[in-house]
């Protein structure tokens, strides 16, 4: 697939318009804890984390651009938008359409939840969740039993390639049926230049574009327990008998300066570093996208560049009817 390259940075004054189905309560219950499970999470303020109102969503409100020029950002594409009114901030290359690595496992996550699958079902890796295209290694050994919320959890939070793959194994209609699933919600939310090709990210065929993204990210933010587990910043889960603690992959969910309310990196060579995220800033609830950073640093540097922009410029929140 060919990529529609465009240099600059271009600011606009429009809004985005989003159509999001409603979401199955069942499918969104939390799940029972195992006794031999403990988690760690940041601590946000979850009043305005709770579940999304129209106003939490790309609506189809006026808005109005400010001038982010100076801001220095540095990724390759991004994008900055209102999430109560949907205007858009700041695009930079918005409509290039690039590899998106693991922000894949956003989309991931929204099928199986679409699913209303039984979360205390044990799930069993196999060889075929192994990953034989770029050869990345996994706590989560071939025979590992682990419950499909601890698969979605672990998929989300610290981005395990080998929880996602079972994941979409064990759907309907197996591994095809749920990436043909994938594609058929990127279609229902107009994303009209996103495939998915696999569950993981791990192949450069998965592609989307900044803008796409911001839309993806409104979505996924419409379920608790994708909120929940992407901004959880430690979980330990028993692995063959002994406790073993994974990590969140984005350092700002466990910065108690930031209130994200989802967040999700990605990385493989031909995307670059990735990152998208929900996140409070001045008091605006705002959906950022950076993709195709490199350097160890990049995404999270302009993360904050953003949020001093926006704080700087003492926005006034913008709230939906």
């Amino acid at each position: 697939m060919g990529f529609a390259i465009r240099s600059g940075l271009i600011v606009l004054g429009t809004s985005l318009a989003l159509a999001l189905s409603p979401v199955g309560a069942d499918a969104l219950a939390a799940p029972k804890k195992k006794v031999s499970v403990t988690k760690k999470h940041h601590a946000a303020s979850k009043a305005r984390h709770a579940a999304p109102s129209r106003a939490a969503s790309l609506g189809d409100q006026p808005g109005t651009a400010e001038d982010m020029r100076g801001v220095g950002i540095q990724s390759a594409s991004a994008s900055v938008v209102d999430q109560n009114s949907g205007a858009v901030l700041y695009e930079k290359n918005a409509d290039s359409v690039v590899p998106i690595a693991s922000i894949t496992k956003l989309m991931t996550a929204m099928v199986v939840l679409d699913s209303q699958p039984d979360l205390d079902a044990v799930l069993t890796i196999t060889d075929e969740d192994v990953d034989v295209l770029k050869g990345t290694r996994s706590h989560l050994k071939v025979g590992t039993q682990l419950s499909r919320e601890h698969m979605l959890r672990l998929a989300l939070m610290s981005s395990e390639n080998r929880a996602a793959a079972a994941l979409s194994r064990y759907y309907p209609g197996g591994r095809e049926g749920f990436v043909a699933a994938m594609n058929g919600k990127a279609t229902e939310l107009g994303l009209n230049d996103t495939r998915f090709l696999d569950p993981t990210g791990l192949t450069a065929s998965n592609v989307s574009n900044a803008r796409d993204l911001t839309r993806m990210v409104a979505a996924a933010y419409q379920y608790p327990l994708i909120r929940s587990y992407t901004t959880t910043s430690d979980y330990t889960v028993s692995l063959a008998g002994r406790p073993r603690t994974f990590h969140n992959t984005n350092r700002l969910v466990s910065n108690s300066d930031w209130d994200i309310g989802l967040s999700k990196t990605g990385y493989i060579n031909e995307a670059g570093k990735c990152l998208v995220m929900q996140a409070w800033l001045n008091s605006r609830p705002t959906i950022i996208v950076l993709l195709d950073s490199w350097g160890r640093l990049t995404r999270i540097g302009d993360a904050k560049r953003i949020r001093r922009w926006m704080e700087s410029a003492s926005l006034a929140p913008r709230i939906a009817g």
